[in-house]
């Protein structure tokens, strides 16, 4: 049986236990068990998790995986020193961090593994706030905005105090967020209480009844006694995060892929390509589970094809794609 978000209510101290772990020297990890070591994303964690959870079993405890939350940004820099050999990311690889990798001698295989709704939430007490424009997020979230009250939101709003709460600066989600909606990746305010780790968001909307929120979808649909979900207006209309919004491609801007990166001579470990052999043939109940969108059942063939091929690189050129559907992103081809 998988494991849904819910079980991630001891995830500070989970994340911050395999973050330790995934610190250990390698040389101090391969004496007896065969360690893989992955980072990154608190986003796709629950996905990783989940595939190493039933991979380990599988395996008899032969073969451990440790799944640490550094954030994308944080998971990449380890990612590129060679820390570890599988990198969680929330957006694709950009440029800079391409740059680290090649620096350091390290080729990776980008695997796509799912689909993320990118969610807004705001507290149940919340009435008002039942759906936002792309033009209202940005005019909250852009850099020195002063927006503080939700009567400054919208006309007929009340007069309540707006307290954000959002990824930190080190999250793939704060990337892609800032992309979408302000027009460029990491150009924000600052004036919002932070975090990589989700469930502190969760809480903190959960709690105030002016709140205003990010994360990704599964953190929304395991939390949606104590959160709602806001519809967003891309120009279309107000359309609600769900399965079907992202298959359709309604849901936009903000849907948006999310991946594991292999190091390349990592995959070459018989440990290794096992696991990500396990953790494809096994995605789509896995993803499912934990309520985020499976990729096509033909996609995942396609995606572990790439991987048995050794097919290093990315299709993204190191740089964020905002807007694109699972059928535009199965089209693309390495840069």
């Amino acid at each position: 049986m998988f494991t849904s978000v819910k079980t991630y209510a001891r995830f500070g101290f989970l994340a911050a236990v395999a973050a330790l772990t995934a610190t250990l020297t390698p040389q101090a990890l391969s004496q007896g068990t065969p360690t893989i070591r992955v980072d990154g994303s608190s986003t796709v964690y629950p996905i990783t998790e989940a595939a190493a959870e039933g991979f380990q079993k599988a395996q008899g405890g032969k073969v451990r995986v440790t799944v640490g939350v550094s954030g994308t940004g944080g998971g990449f820099k380890k990612f590129c020193r060679g820390e570890t050999d599988i990198s969680n990311a929330s957006r694709p690889i950009l440029a800079k961090e391409i740059a680290d990798c090649k620096a350091a001698g390290i080729n990776f295989i980008e695997l796509p593994v799912a689909y993320d709704a990118l969610t807004v939430v705001v507290n149940p007490q919340n009435n008002w706030a039942t759906n936002l424009t792309v033009a209202e997020l940005k005019k909250i979230w852009e850099p020195n905005s002063t927006i503080n009250n939700w009567s400054q939101v919208r006309q007929g709003f009340p007069n309540v105090p707006l307290k954000l709460f959002g990824p930190g600066a080190d999250s793939g989600t704060f990337d892609y967020f800032t992309e979408a909606i302000n027009g460029k990746s990491k150009v924000s305010r600052k004036d919002y209480t932070a975090s990589e780790d989700d469930n502190v968001l969760v809480q903190g909307v959960s709690r105030e009844r002016g709140a205003l929120g990010y994360f990704g979808y599964a953190y929304y649909a395991e939390n949606r006694n104590r959160l709602k979900a806001v519809a967003i207006n891309g120009g279309k209309g107000p359309v609600l995060p769900s399965e079907k919004t992202v298959l359709n491609g309604t849901y936009q801007p903000l849907s948006r892929p999310i991946f594991i990166y292999v190091n390349a001579k990592s995959a070459q470990r018989p440990e290794v390509r096992q696991f990500v052999t396990y953790y494809l043939n096994n995605a789509p109940a896995i993803v499912k589970k934990v309520k985020y969108v499976p990729l096509p059942t033909s996609a995942y063939r396609t995606v572990l094809a790439n991987f048995n091929k050794n097919r290093v690189g990315t299709i993204f050129g190191g740089e964020e794609a905002v807007g694109l559907t699972i059928t535009q992103l199965l089209r693309r081809t390495p840069q």
